[in-house]
């Protein structure tokens, strides 16, 4: 019975042209990763990498337990810090991902007669972990202040209002600024996923809760190291409190094999680098694509991060859309319902400071191919 179910379940999406499958072959000019400032591919911090582990006396390959048990070290908790100050943040936990991150907060802190109120194009990983919370839940239309304030009316308990402050499919920003004083006016707390924003706004890249001041309004900030840090890995920033509440109830920390030191020190060397970039450069990049994705007749997202959409109404005009660029040796990816809704399905373009002002014009002449 079980291996029919899963023939049935992958057929549903075959025939939706919604299955997903794995590939190692990629084009060469990349247009899809998160690698939004080339950390991932850099050698310099490959090369900070290397100095940071050798200045180490003595690491081990592996953690060999939890945090909680064998897996901690003086070297994690002051990176913890480390990242915790550059954020202006009083303390901060790493987590294994982000979607641990996410899950641990989100599954522990809420309680029974709580109340979670979510943005509804947010994350799946906070999606999962407020399902593991026992609170009430509501979700508000995007970035919909006035269903944001009802919703909150109708909240008990403590209420948690969760968003990002950079969506990942649409790539559009939060009205953070406006969140947070409906926050404050209804005593609410407020938590950012800023996966997306660190390394692209804010002083130094620290991102939009840090762009708008807001470090000392918000209850709690997730920041992502795989995406603009090109490492791996997430923190929690927020009270020396909830710190060390987190150590003590979030199960995706307290049950996992901690990240060997030489993750945490690729983490921490991404911020060294992190500190030196001219952000300029990528907010340059975003400009030329705006300007001549508004020239062309394509349906696009108004988006003024990294994160660009071109819609399509099918899964198949996507997936045709994708094909096309991926055949002239762009690697753009097709973002399918229904990961996105219906007849919203789009190319997920992100851009990157290593995209020639060339590519990028020569990515949006072969979309207007596609358009004609």
């Amino acid at each position: 019975m079980i291996g029919q179910f899963l023939k049935d379940k992958l057929q549903q999406r075959k025939d939706n042209l919604s299955i997903r499958n794995l590939s190692t072959v990629f084009p060469p000019i990349d247009f899809c990763s998160n690698d939004y400032l080339g950390l991932a591919k850099s050698e310099e911090l490959k090369n900070l990498i290397k100095q940071n582990l050798e200045n180490l006396t003595e690491y081990q390959n592996g953690s060999g337990g939890s945090r909680l048990l064998s897996g901690n070290t003086v070297y994690t908790e002051e990176t913890e810090q480390f990242i915790a100050d550059f954020h202006f943040a009083e303390s901060g936990l790493i987590f294994n991902s982000g979607y641990d991150a996410n899950v641990g907060l989100l599954s522990s802190v809420p309680q029974r007669g709580d109340t979670i109120i979510i943005d509804e194009l947010i994350h799946a990983s906070i999606i999962d972990g407020c399902r593991l919370s026992h609170a009430i839940r509501y979700k508000f239309a995007h970035n919909d202040l006035n269903d944001l304030e009802a919703k909150i009316k109708l909240g008990k308990g403590n209420i948690f209002v969760v968003i990002e402050s950079v969506y990942s499919m649409d790539g559009d920003i939060a009205p953070l600024p406006e969140i947070s004083s409906l926050c404050e006016k209804y005593q609410s707390n407020l938590i950012v996923d800023e996966a997306h924003a660190t390394g692209i706004f804010g002083n130094q890249g620290r991102g939009l809760v840090n762009q708008f001041s807001l470090e000392k309004k918000v209850f709690a900030r997730i920041v992502t190291f795989g995406k603009a840090l090109g490492t791996h890995g997430a923190i929690v920033l927020g009270s020396k409190n909830l710190h060390h509440y987190l150590i003590n109830f979030a199960r995706s920390f307290i049950y996992t094999t901690a990240a060997p030191v030489h993750n945490i020190v690729a983490i921490k060397s991404a911020y060294q680098i992190l500190a030196q970039i001219d952000h300029q450069e990528i907010h340059q990049k975003i400009v030329l694509f705006k300007k001549l994705i508004k020239a062309s007749d394509m349906a696009f997202l108004e988006s003024e991060s990294a994160i660009q959409g071109i819609i399509f109404s099918s899964n198949e005009e996507a997936k045709y859309a994708a094909k096309h660029l991926q055949d002239k040796g762009f690697d753009v990816r097709a973002i399918l319902s229904p990961t996105v809704p219906a007849g919203k399905e789009r190319l997920r373009i992100c851009l990157h400071t290593f995209n020639s002002d060339d590519e990028i014009v020569s990515l949006i002449n072969h979309l207007k191919e596609i358009a004609n």
